[in-house]
């Protein structure tokens, strides 16, 4: 039986499905593929309102909806999925992954003779997680805008960035480069006079904690004048001192030895660990800024997929994970799947690298500008 059972508009390119009432049936069936399991994926819609769920039934397991109250005549009742499945194609699911992998490769004359499904899947999201890092590397994007604080929080599944950048008027993004002249601290600690740290003291007046403040650092930083980095940079650079005239070129902001990073009006980030949250010049605020990452792949049940491209490689992956945590696995078996495992990751990053000859040649053909040095 094929993969694609359908490819009608309702069934894929539009998520919706359309039924006409006639003031008698109360029954109808949805073509959807696979059958949705729950009433929470989609909306209904007659005439174009949405109406309550309370007012239909629905069978997760043969796909119908059941009106307590058929709808009227001539009217239209319209299926929509929340949740488009455009593209969802090219992946395989987790559950999809730890099934085939139970009948592939668990059972008698196989070479995992017996093996708990808890363990599987336990593996099973170990290897997503060294996949999304490692070889599909799928980016999100996620779009803020900058508030008076000038802070931003880390995605919820965030793990690492890939790039930070604003975006203008005609949508175009302008990188924004990682700041290192200056951090936002994760803590600001209260001194006396004489520099003593500060502590809370209990009734006995004992110290307990240390008291913390309003990182000086971060309130400077954000006072400046931002509009161009490099004006931060003050006479006491080496480059930047009168003491040293032949270092300068005759025209402003063209001195050498100027850092690139800081020869820029687009701003600059700091990250702060502790805290999980993005720190942004003063130049920046009230800008939208996109803020494309890596996530460890398990953020919600829907992104536990692999591409089918790296279904091998992952599989590999699993029954190499297994093998070893198993006892009495000979040690020529285990190094045979670890050659298995390495080889097939390897020919996923291949596969998933998706270089296109035409982009590289734009590319290239950029190249042949004039590079100043």
């Amino acid at each position: 039986m094929g993969l694609i059972n359908k490819t009608d508009a309702y069934a894929y390119y539009t998520s919706s499905q359309k039924f006409n009432g006639d003031g008698v049936e109360v029954d109808f069936t949805l073509s959807f593929y696979p059958i949705l399991s729950s009433a929470s994926s989609f909306v209904v819609y007659i005439d174009g309102n949405e109406i309550d769920d309370d007012l239909y039934t629905y069978n997760g397991t043969t796909g119908v909806i059941t009106f307590i109250t058929a709808p009227d005549a001539n009217s239209e009742i319209a299926v929509a999925l929340l949740k488009s499945n455009l593209g969802n194609y090219r992946y395989i699911s987790l559950a999809d992954i730890v099934r085939n992998f139970m009948v592939s490769y668990v059972g008698d004359g196989k070479i995992i003779s017996k093996a708990r499904r808890s363990d599987v899947v336990f593996h099973t999201k170990r290897a997503i997680q060294e996949f999304s890092y490692d070889i599909s590397r799928v980016e999100k994007i996620q779009e803020v805008q900058l508030g008076s604080t000038l802070t931003i929080p880390m995605p919820q599944d965030y793990v690492n960035y890939v790039a930070i950048s604003w975006v203008d008027g005609g949508g175009v993004e302008h990188p924004i480069p990682y700041g290192r002249i200056s951090h936002r601290p994760s803590e600001a600690i209260l001194q006396d006079d004489n520099g003593n740290y500060m502590f809370d003291e209990n009734a006995e007046g004992i110290p307990q904690s240390i008291l913390t403040g309003t990182s000086v650092t971060q309130t400077r930083f954000t006072s400046a004048n931002s509009t161009e980095i490099q004006e931060i940079i003050t006479n006491t650079d080496y480059f930047a001192s009168e003491a040293y005239p032949s270092d300068f070129t005759s025209e402003t902001n063209k001195r050498y030895g100027n850092e690139p990073e800081l020869s820029n009006i687009n701003g600059m980030f700091t990250i702060d660990e502790a805290a999980g949250t993005f720190s942004f010049s003063s130049n920046l605020v009230n800008s939208i800024i996109l803020i494309k990452y890596i996530s460890d792949g398990l953020g919600t049940d829907d992104e536990m997929r692999v591409n089918k491209m790296a279904e091998e490689a992952i599989y590999k992956y699993v029954a190499c994970a297994v093998l070893e945590s198993m006892a009495n696995v000979p040690e020529y078996i285990i190094n045979r799947f670890k050659k298995e495992r390495r080889a097939s990751m390897r020919n996923a990053k291949l596969r998933l690298y998706n270089l296109k000859m035409s982009e590289m040649t734009n590319v290239m053909r950029g190249k042949s500008k004039q590079i100043k040095h």
